[in-house]
């Protein structure tokens, strides 16, 4: 099915797979490929008008009965929301439905320190997964970025990234960015061997996923188990330690606004609170006679 053939009083299934195409071949369209087997088991043969609250949380108690994750049954209810924001995008429904969703749960964010960081890139051997870790963690971007970007977007005399898509096909926030003195050097390399218009490449053609280069540098480097977004995160409450003020950090992470930053990184830095539990020092005042 194609974007402009999702027909009026199209169902979940109908609708998915419209989302999919529309999507080509960014890694959520291939994720999606995996999730849909469960979501349209259950969703697929309802129409958007009938996606409800108890639907949903019927989906969550099978899926989690079943031995899935809550963190799972999160992201694949996610790709049913994102399937129903893009049916009212085109105009094939008036609105979206709510999509209710279980909590997302916390996890635990691997940071990396800066020894770690540098391991990690020196055990990454081929080339293409070498410099898109060396993007990760010198951009703070998410990896869907550094796999988009393409060489016109990459300006070497003024020395700037641009991360962002100008057809805004993602969501998500990016960035437009200076090289520093890491990515720099590593572009250049690239660039003088690219056979393709994609940064990340692999004989000539995109690379649509690096976590296998990416798991085999991680054990090369013996820094133990990291995932790829953690690079954003090392990034991100490097940044903020190193007393980076938060509003440049939440544009270097192409956040909406502070508040996002704020949320999701707060908990890593204790000590941007010491000054104000200082005044609360009670106990070593002067007794007042």
């Amino acid at each position: 099915m194609t974007l402009a053939s999702a027909p009026v009083g199209a169902t979940v299934a109908q609708l998915w797979e419209a989302y999919r195409n529309d999507l080509g071949d960014k890694p959520t369209a291939t994720t999606m490929r995996y999730t849909g087997k469960a979501v349209l088991k259950h969703f697929g043969s309802y129409t958007p008008d009938q996606v409800s609250k108890e639907l949903c949380e019927e989906y969550a108690r099978n899926r989690m009965a079943a031995g899935i994750s809550q963190g799972s049954v999160w992201t694949e209810l996610g790709h049913l929301q994102s399937t129903m924001r893009f049916a009212e995008d085109i105009r094939a429904i008036e609105r979206a439905p709510k999509v209710w969703r279980p909590s997302k749960p916390q996890t635990d964010k691997r940071i990396l320190n800066r020894g770690e960081a540098r391991a990690l890139i020196d055990g990454a051997v081929e080339p293409h997964v070498r410099l898109a870790v060396a993007l990760l963690l010198g951009t703070a971007a998410r990896l869907g970025a550094v796999l988009d970007l393409t060489w016109d977007r990459v300006d070497f005399d003024a020395g700037t990234i641009n991360l962002r898509l100008d057809d805004a096909t993602t969501r998500k926030g990016r960035a437009f960015l200076p090289m520093n003195r890491t990515t720099r050097p590593a572009l250049l390399a690239a660039h003088e061997a690219a056979l393709s218009d994609h940064v990340i490449e692999y004989a000539g053609k995109p690379v649509g996923s690096i976590r296998t280069g990416f798991k085999a540098a991680a054990a090369r480097a013996g820094i133990g188990h990291v995932r790829i977004h953690d690079l954003r995160h090392t990034a991100a409450v490097t940044m903020l330690s190193e007393g980076v003020p938060l509003e440049k950090v939440s544009q270097v992470l192409g956040h909406s606004n502070t508040t996002v930053t704020f949320s999701t990184y707060a908990r890593y830095l204790p000590q941007h609170m010491q000054d104000a539990v200082d005044i609360l020092d009670f106990g070593s005042l002067k007794r007042i006679l």
